[in-house]
């Protein structure tokens, strides 16, 4: 398999795995409480993937605190807010990590987005503010919230992994989902109530959304992506992200019985039009000799 070839393989597969875990999640978090179903997803993840660790060359300072902001924060806050909202809805909210991911760019790293890129970055949100104006997620504006706070912290916690040196994207899966899951349950412990009963209550099409989650989403998805992200710059890996709300829209439409509202669409494609704005490179135009 060339190179092209695999990157769009790996691109394509996160966005499929990715998208398909909003919906299986949200149908989780019906039972589960959003966070404690986090902490089994990565006690899961961990599990698979410990027996990947390999030494870090002292890089586990940095390594757990890529777990805390890219995993524990991000996905308490994600997670949460996906609770009061649909899955597809989420997915769309969700685009604006790379955005984000823009941002960090240019404030920590010292980057030059370009006009382009800026007019993508504001068109992005609006969008969001867009969608916001259908009455179910206009009256769930926390929720929202918490979803963009997410994007944050993942755009962060993938910048971080950018500046790993010699470890492959199987460890750092690895690392971030052994040093995670303990801090998920002690976010749980806090912040949420009710954890005993939903652990006695849950059937086994709860505990498949659990396994799907730690193995699919989380141990096989970021494998991909981490792999995808140390072999091309950021910036030639998030197009691919473009794809995952239509899996997700597809897999709540199939699976969850979701329906988009217009409104929802017109926010969504307002916000995938701005992301592409932002992702994709104008075509340069030959010189004539």
């Amino acid at each position: 398999m060339n190179a092209r070839l695999m990157d769009m393989t790996l691109g394509l597969g996160v966005a499929l795995v990715w998208g398909l875990g909003l919906v299986f999640a949200k149908a989780a978090i019906a039972h589960f409480p959003p966070i404690l179903l986090m902490a089994f997803r990565f006690s899961v993840t961990a599990l698979v993937l410990v027996w990947f660790l390999k030494p870090t060359g002292g890089q586990l300072r940095i390594l757990a605190l890529i777990s805390f902001i890219s995993a524990t924060l991000q996905y308490s806050m994600t997670f949460t807010g996906l609770a009061g909202l649909d899955a597809s809805a989420t997915a769309l909210i969700v685009q604006l990590e790379i955005p984000f991911l823009v941002l960090i760019g240019a404030i920590f790293l010292k980057e030059t987005p370009g006009w382009r890129r800026w007019i993508g970055i504001i068109i992005a949100f609006f969008g969001v503010y867009q969608i916001t104006g259908e009455p179910q997620i206009g009256n769930a504006l926390w929720s929202v919230a918490l979803v963009i706070g997410g994007g944050l912290t993942w755009a962060t916690g993938q910048a971080m992994v950018r500046h790993l040196k010699d470890i492959s994207g199987l460890t750092v899966a690895a690392w971030v989902a052994v040093l995670a899951f303990p801090q998920l349950f002690i976010m749980s412990a806090i912040f949420e109530t009710g954890q005993l009963h939903a652990i006695q209550s849950a059937g086994w099409i709860v505990w498949s959304a659990v396994g799907y989650l730690g193995l699919i989403m989380t141990a096989l998805g970021y494998y991909m992506w981490y792999t995808l992200i140390r072999r091309t710059p950021v910036s030639e890996a998030a197009p691919y992200l473009l794809t995952l709300p239509l899996f997700s829209m597809a897999g709540g439409w199939f699976f969850l019985g979701e329906v988009a509202t217009p409104q929802t669409l017109l926010g969504g494609g307002i916000i995938l039009s701005g992301i592409a704005l932002i992702v994709f490179e104008p075509i340069k135009k030959k010189q004539c000799p």
